[in-house]
């Protein structure tokens, strides 16, 4: 009877063992070795995970550990517990291989994640409490590593979602080259508050929009959809940009459930070479010359939207087919302890090869500032007049 109990007791403390050592990230792959690396530990001998992959393809081995490559402990077998006695090594004839399979799966009537293969060489077969301490073991590995699928599943849903909202603006004119980019602040963040927009205006004109609403998450992601229909409504209106503004915030301002806003509007009037600015609490934007300066255009920043305090200013300033524009959040230059305007001087700093359109502007932007690495959400915008050929 105390034998017994010993047993069990082992057995738990096997089970709070592998509660503490596997399953420490969401990445399927570490979870599997660490399964294994486990069992190693507690079996000796090796352990081979195999996953399912899809139908028809044959499965990928996700880790295989031996004894001997063990790095956490080296040498550190578990005892069995007691009643379960081995051979004398020195004495007993070379005993044959023994294998033990578990299924990885969380219940015996689910569709199994993969095997879990433990192999003994040199030893006896493995006992009971050996084989309760794999399968325990594998159901613990299959409920984290399911666990990691269905998140990364809802993740990866969320985050099309949310492109799907930024990446899809309006009609530009087809005289306005542009192009659009949209990062996440993080895997774990799903949507956020970042947006930009083109509104297609008379006379060859063209309306650009980038707008960043206070905070992260799917909140902040209703509200922003919420500021891109106003906007929308409003811009159809032919209005100035910063009337605009004014109009939005009025609107935005009725509602105290809404987050404030930042948001810059540049309309782009291409038969004149011009570009009207007006800044709601946004960062400025940057114009790109032929030979691949930047350059921050110096604007009025007005408060944000949502305050009902209005004042928001036009600025007007020469755009040429040679230079590309470009409009983004704060999240790709601000970086956490460091002054903005040494973040604004980094952008200006930036030397992109000669001629860069708004697609290459957006790809080298975001790579040399390192947006993919961004504690905040990123939208970007660029915009170029394309040049009338000579007929």
């Amino acid at each position: 009877m105390a034998e017994r109990d010993e047993a069990l007791l082992a057995r738990v403390r096997a089970m709070e063992q592998a509660i503490a050592e596997i399953g420490t990230t969401l990445d399927e792959t570490h979870t599997c070795r660490e399964l294994a690396a486990f069992l190693v530990r507690r079996l000796g001998g090796s352990v081979v995970v195999d996953l399912a992959a899809e139908q028809g393809a044959p499965p990928r081995r996700a880790a295989t550990v031996r004894e001997s490559e063990d790095p956490t402990r080296p040498g550190d077998r578990h005892s069995d517990p007691p009643g379960t006695a081995r051979r004398s090594e020195s004495t007993a004839p070379a005993a044959p291989a023994h294998t033990l399979t578990a299924a990885l799966a969380v219940g015996d009537d689910e569709h199994p994640l993969g095997t879990v293969t433990a192999t003994r060489i040199d030893g006896p077969a493995f006992t009971t409490h050996e084989a309760a301490t794999v399968h325990h073991a594998t159901r613990l590995a299959a409920r984290h590593i399911g666990h990691a699928r269905r998140l990364a599943a809802t993740e990866d849903t969320a985050l099309h979602l949310q492109r799907a909202l930024v990446a899809e603006p309006g009609r530009p004119h087809p005289n306005l080259e542009i192009a659009g980019g949209y990062l996440p602040a993080g895997a774990r963040t799903l949507v956020g508050g970042d947006w930009f927009e083109t509104v297609r205006l008379h006379f060859g004109r063209t309306l650009l929009v980038v707008g960043d609403v206070m905070g992260h998450g799917l909140d902040a992601a209703v509200d922003m959809n919420a500021y891109r229909t106003v906007l929308r409504e409003v811009a159809a209106t032919d209005l100035p940009p910063h009337r605009v503004l004014r109009h939005l915030d009025s609107v935005v301002a009725q509602d105290d459930a809404r987050r404030p806003a930042t948001c810059l509007l540049v309309r782009v009037d291409p038969a004149r070479g011009a570009a009207t600015f007006a800044s709601a609490g946004h960062l400025p934007p940057a114009v790109f010359g032929a030979d691949g300066s930047a350059e921050l255009v110096d604007l009025p920043v007005g408060p944000p939207l949502g305050t009902g305090v209005g004042g928001y200013e036009p600025t007007t300033r020469p755009l040429t087919p040679a230079e590309t524009l470009l409009l983004f959040t704060d999240g790709l230059v601000e970086r956490r302890g460091e002054d903005i305007d040494v973040s604004l001087a980094r952008l200006a700093a930036l030397r992109l090869p000669p001629d860069p359109g708004p697609h290459q502007v957006v790809e080298e932007v975001l790579r040399r500032l390192g947006a993919h690495r961004a504690e905040d959400d990123v939208a970007v915008l660029a915009a170029r007049v394309r040049a009338r050929h000579a007929s």
